[in-house]
């Protein structure tokens, strides 16, 4: 191990640091719509939605239930409930339309089978169970897909899986063109017509309907075919068995709900449910509000206020939530920060996110705002708390105005001690955004435990929490500390942070010296160290972010450019400028950092300063001539420590690659929710805290 007296100028301007949490809000800035929701009224949050390319979760069912009954309802003004469903009762909705009818079975047990060899697939199962011919029968399905050509893919991939298929059957093609027996005026009117189709060996079910006068209805539709030709065959072999019914086809803009029994609520063991399918292009039904709000098992098990809207876009189910604005907030604001921090941060937050969501207009086309960070966090009602609640209410309709407009209060979990100006994040703003200090934001690190980035004797560097070792009093010669271990196996961690998936570098026990290197804080939102990234990683997450060519080895890699807060804004690999399109893209360009807010170490080089001023680049395969307090030796790269300012090293691995050291967590623009609540422990109230971190705007109440 070499003990070398270099001066190695880094290209930190940050002090060291630590790993992130979770992403907070990101987007582009747009003006105000004119047309923004009502605070007094509702927002509308997609949960589940194809939107193209402004957003895309999808999923082929939604499981739904309540502690207390609620009703489904069609979206028509003065629509009678079409059903009620009990409380803790579970029920499904889908979509109808283009899916791959498997098989049809005589047992569970054999659908179900299939079922689990479909699961670990992209064509997901689903199991109803029916009557057909006076027997018990069910009936395996996997989508729903989005168009024609999509089920016709997966009817292929399925045909592949090797499953086992009754005699006389095949997978087929199934789709939403029905038949309709005409309308009844009771349920159990339907169900008699029913009972008589399925008798004799046909698909059909009751379908639940809203009258023009808003009262509901029923209908029984038979078939399920994906196309015209298939619907005329099946409409012929239908009269001819049951001519006492008279046939017409079922518009495809006919809203209704069809009634089926669902029996895939577990694979393990046979339950059943009943499952509604929205059918009809224009068709939009809800799942209505009651106090306990209706859980939806698929969006991890969450519930939700207000109505769920469920209808059909771009060939998928459409989830949307319909909720009073200021009930919205209680979620939102116990969703992006903890209901343990001072009132007055949380009444911040409140305003702040209470003026994002209104200045969001129809950004999503069916929605104002989704409900993950491309919006706002938005987690329903496990995220509440009566604190909340309180700062909501006590700062009921207030918003952040500038230029008489609604404004799109942006902000990030930390932006390790200093805000971002626009031209760092997405190059627009205006002047309510601009670079303010916040060193609140440390508030953060306030119960974090600081980490020793160590050398062993076998040459092994990485980092040992500060609880875990303690210093023997003696130093090197170059007047690093020594540490040893205060118990056994003392994990040694490639990074300053626990990560119970990632192995660490080495063990340290009671006896053994290590030479502290460097002391920082452990990583998390204020302060991180990520890496370090080979030329490989860094190549492959680059691609598809820059708009010129990539190199073929990324041999250098420098912070050529930075913004006024000291953000990344131009980097160059080997000397060439990486064009993207917006300074906050680094964030994913370079393997998902926490921020720009970052300096770029080698692990395998280090730079020296003559005393001309002149540098020199020494990698991990060169050696270099230091003049000792013996004379001039020889030393290699790889084992070398380096000395730094404030008497601090680091070790040259003989592994090239990057590392990352950075400060904050998010983009940085607008408001820092770390520094809210550093600020808020200091005294400020939430006006004088909004009015720092925005600029030109005023509090009203709209």
């Amino acid at each position: 191990m070499n003990h070398t007296i270099w001066k190695w100028r880094s290209a930190s301007v940050l002090s060291r640091g630590l790993l992130a949490a979770a992403l907070a809000v990101g987007s582009f800035l747009i003006p105000a719509n004119e047309s923004h929701a009502d605070a007094d009224g509702t927002i509308r949050v997609a949960l589940y939605a194809d939107i193209g390319s402004k957003y895309k979760s999808t999923v082929p069912l939604v499981t739904l239930q309540s502690e207390q009954s609620f009703n489904l309802v069609s979206i028509q003004t003065g629509s009678a409930p079409l059903q009620a469903v009990p409380a803790q009762t579970k029920i499904r909705v889908s979509l109808d339309g283009y899916r791959v009818k498997v098989l049809e079975s005589s047992t569970w047990q054999a659908a179900a089978d299939a079922a689990k060899k479909l699961q670990s697939t992209t064509d997901k199962p689903q199991l109803f169970v029916a009557t057909k011919n006076g027997a018990t029968v069910y009936q395996l399905y996997t989508g729903v897909y989005a168009s024609e050509n999509a089920a016709k893919e997966g009817l292929a991939r399925v045909v592949k899986v090797g499953l086992t298929i009754p005699a006389g059957q095949a997978p087929m093609l199934t789709g939403n063109k029905h038949l309709s027996t005409g309308g009844y005026s009771t349920q159990q009117e339907a169900t008699v017509a029913l009972n008589q189709i399925t008798a004799a060996g046909f698909d059909a079910w009751v379908v639940l309907l809203s009258a023009a006068d808003g009262s509901a209805r029923y209908e029984v539709w038979a078939g399920e075919a994906a196309n015209e030709s298939d619907l005329a065959t099946f409409q012929a072999g239908l009269a001819a068995a049951l001519p006492q019914f008279v046939l017409s086809a079922v518009a495809v803009t006919a809203p209704g709900l069809i009634v089926r029994m669902d029996a895939g609520l577990d694979w393990n063991s046979e339950s059943q449910a009943s499952h509604y399918i929205v059918s009809g292009s224009n068709a939009k039904f809800a799942a209505s509000a009651n106090d306990a709000g209706i859980q939806m098992v698929e969006r991890s098990k969450r519930t939700y206020r207000g109505n769920l809207e469920l209808s059909g876009l771009n060939g998928s189910l459409a989830v949307i939530n319909v909720v009073p604005l200021e009930q919205y907030l209680y979620a939102v604001v116990g969703g992006e920060v903890s209901s343990g921090w001072p009132e007055e941060a949380l009444k911040a937050q409140a305003v702040a996110a209470r003026s994002y969501a209104l200045s969001q207009g129809n950004k999503f086309d069916v929605a104002n705002v989704v409900d993950t960070t491309l919006s706002q966090v938005y987690n329903g009602i496990g995220a509440e708390a009566p604190v909340i609640t309180r700062a909501v209410d006590a700062t009921a309709g207030e918003v952040l105005m500038s230029g008489g407009k609604i404004v799109e209060a942006v902000f990030s979990s930390n932006s390790g001690g200093v805000t971002a100006d626009p031209t760092e994040v997405w190059n627009n703003g205006g002047d309510v955004f601009v670079s303010v200090a916040s060193p609140e934001d440390i508030a953060a690190a306030a119960t974090s435990k600081k980490w020793f980035n160590v050398i062993l004797a076998n040459g092994v560097s990485g980092y040992a929490r500060e609880d875990n070792v303690k210093l023997t009093g003696n130093q090197t010669s170059a007047g690093l500390d020594i540490v040893t271990a205060t118990t056994k196996d003392v994990n040694i961690r490639s990074l300053p942070v626990i990560e119970s998936t990632v192995s660490p570098v080495g063990k340290l026990n009671p006896g053994e010296n290590a030479v502290v290197l460097d002391k920082v804080i452990e990583s998390g939102s204020y302060s991180w160290i990520k890496g370090p990234y080979t030329s490989a990683v860094l190549l492959k997450s680059l691609q598809g972010k820059t708009s010129g060519s990539l190199p073929s080895s990324i041999l250098s890699l420098q912070v050529t450019g930075r913004g006024p807060s000291g953000r990344a804004i131009q980097v160059k690999a080997n000397g060439e400028i990486l064009q993207v399109k917006y300074p906050d893209l680094f964030r994913s360009s370079f393997n998902g950092l926490p921020s720009t807010l970052f300096d770029i170490v080698p692990s395998g080089s280090y730079t020296v300063l003559g005393a001309d001023g002149s540098t020199a680049t020494i990698s991990n395969s060169q050696s270099a001539g230091v003049l000792s307090a013996s004379g001039m030796v020889t030393v290699a790269g790889t084992g070398t420590v380096v000395m730094g300012k404030a008497n601090t090293a680091r070790v040259i691995s003989s592994n090239s690659g990057f590392l990352f050291i950075g400060q904050g967590n998010g983009h940085g623009l607008g408001m820092s929710q770390w520094g809210v609540k550093g600020m808020a422990d200091n005294g400020n109230d939430y006006k004088q805290i909004l009015q720092h971190y925005y600029h030109n705007v005023t509090i009203v109440k709209e």
